[in-house]
């Protein structure tokens, strides 16, 4: 037999392809040809091949061996292919019976000595490969613990050439993945440790339960930084799909722990303010890698020292958190990822930034303008809740004996708010009420009485909010609603809302 055929899964951004490895070998001048669409990692797998089956104790056929990647169309890249290709080059060199491999997912990339190595996006290759109908996959031995969260896979696992080989032809067993233990839950930080700042805790809170997005002001030192790291805390565990989201990005980025367990704690992404627009919202040469954007999906996206980052990158992220998505386009085809995150801004309100606040501030009234004008007015108008921290007093810094609610209590109470908001939203599929577009809020039976919006109503009508901030208010008055367990706002809701976002009421 001179044909054979392997299956294999290629990526696409985070979406997953099944691909038929083909290998023809015919009379002629001994030579490779690779096509299908390869990139340099994958063009070099003729050589990286060749040595691992010569290095494994197989016959090299001495023959014009053309390898094909179905769909030709498809943009293949990195080095999953590996094993593959190894496997359908013997099968048809007649080395090995391929039947063993029937409607088999196999990946993995190949070492000079024919070792497997782990290789990225195994999760959401294993998952695509599952929704193709097929249900047995053999990855290397590190990728084993990460392919088996996918439920309904019968997952096997290889550390060499030559075990597959054993398999294949002599139906030697492969490696089982070792089962999976539950992670010690690991204690973050929690929302006690903060002093003082009830402002800006009720902030967080609120931000919390709505995914809303949060910009917080204030000097050194008022806990800006501190409430951010506490935001993961405070939300609720991901759910399977969300979970499968998330860990299927950071396999991606290659950035799963060794165990490869889901991913169920919100991720926390707190990129430095020297970040490019690549770094942020995702980039490379090729297809596109996921930026920290993206790896913050359903978690938070922390930018400390806001005004510091460069203008074009903080304006890259007014698309990704209008729509939750980020689209790249790039030499070799375009790219999307899920980029549904809260973000949190800090800012100093100027740049000497003097802790005790405006009277020993240096800074002339143009210059903090500018300052804080960095963080421009599209920017800012797609952050729902913005609030300026006062600094702390030496009687709040120092009172050891208050009493101060844990992240697990705010926890509980974000927790409700958030299932009676998913249960209220339901048959619109949005999850919290950050995600509900503001035309479904201003029509019946969820448009509020005019009599509770008229402040808000003159507040657009005067220009100091715009349409888009008109709805996010209202979003943020049904957070508070839930929050307090009631069905519907109420006029001191769309009050507080307000003052949240524009630091007045009314």
């Amino acid at each position: 037999m001179s044909y054979a055929k392997v299956l294999c899964v290629g990526l696409v951004g985070v979406t997953g392809h099944l691909v038929e490895v083909e290998a023809d070998l015919a009379p002629g001048l001994p030579t490779v040809v690779l096509s299908g669409l390869p990139d340099t990692a994958l063009n070099e797998a003729r050589d990286r091949v060749r040595a691992a089956v010569v290095n494994s104790g197989q016959r090299w056929p001495n023959r014009r061996i053309t390898l094909n990647l179905l769909p030709a169309t498809l943009p293949k890249h990195g080095s999953a292919f590996d094993l593959a290709i190894a496997a359908a080059l013997l099968g048809g060199s007649g080395e090995l019976p391929l039947a063993p491999l029937d409607k088999v997912a196999v990946l993995g990339e190949l070492g000079l000595d024919g070792t497997v190595r782990p290789v990225r996006g195994v999760l959401p290759m294993v998952a695509a490969a599952a929704r193709a109908g097929i249900t047995r996959v053999i990855v290397p031995v590190e990728n084993a613990a990460e392919a088996s969260v996918v439920p309904g896979v019968h997952v096997r696992a290889v550390d060499s050439l030559h075990r597959l080989v054993g398999f294949i032809r002599d139906g030697a067993p492969l490696l089982t993945p070792p089962s999976p233990s539950p992670a010690p839950p690991r204690p973050g930080p929690d929302l006690a440790d903060v002093a003082g700042q009830e402002l800006g805790r009720r902030a967080l809170e609120v931000a919390a339960a709505g995914g809303h997005h949060l910009a917080l002001i204030g000097p050194p030192g008022a806990g800006k930084t501190m409430l951010a790291e506490r935001m993961p805390a405070i939300l609720p565990q991901l759910d399977d799909e969300a979970a499968l989201e998330v860990t299927a990005l950071h396999s991606i980025a290659g950035l799963l722990p060794p165990d490869g367990r889901l991913i169920r704690r919100p991720p926390f992404q707190a990129p430095h303010h020297t970040a490019t627009v690549a770094s942020l919202v995702g980039g490379g040469s090729g297809l596109a890698r996921p930026g920290a954007v993206s790896l913050a999906h359903r978690g938070v996206l922390f930018l400390d020292e806001t005004p510091e980052f460069q203008r074009g990158t903080l304006e890259a992220l007014r698309q990704p958190l209008e729509s939750g998505r980020i689209s790249l386009n790039r030499s070799r085809g375009g790219t999307e990822y899920p980029a549904q995150v809260q973000l949190i801004a800090a800012a100093n309100p100027c740049p000497c930034a003097k802790p005790a606040g405006d009277v020993a501030c240096e800074c002339p009234p143009l210059t903090r303008r500018r300052y804080l004008a960095r963080l421009s007015g599209p920017l800012l108008d797609r952050i729902d809740v913005q609030v300026t921290l006062a600094p702390l007093r030496a009687a709040e810094l120092m009172d050891s004996g208050r009493t101060v609610e844990s992240s697990t209590v705010v926890a509980a109470r974000v927790g409700r708010a958030r299932a009676a908001a998913a249960a209220r939203w339901a048959d619109g599929g949005w999850r919290v009420n950050a995600e509900v577009p503001g035309p479904h809020l201003r029509r019946p039976p969820w448009r509020l009485p005019t009599r509770d919006t008229e402040a808000l109503r003159k507040l657009l009508d005067c220009g100091v909010l715009s349409a888009r901030g008109f709805d996010r208010v209202i979003r943020v008055a049904w957070t508070i609603a839930d929050l307090d367990g009631r069905d519907r706002p109420e006029a001191a809701d769309i009050d507080e809302a307000t003052q949240l976002r524009t630091g007045s009421v009314g």
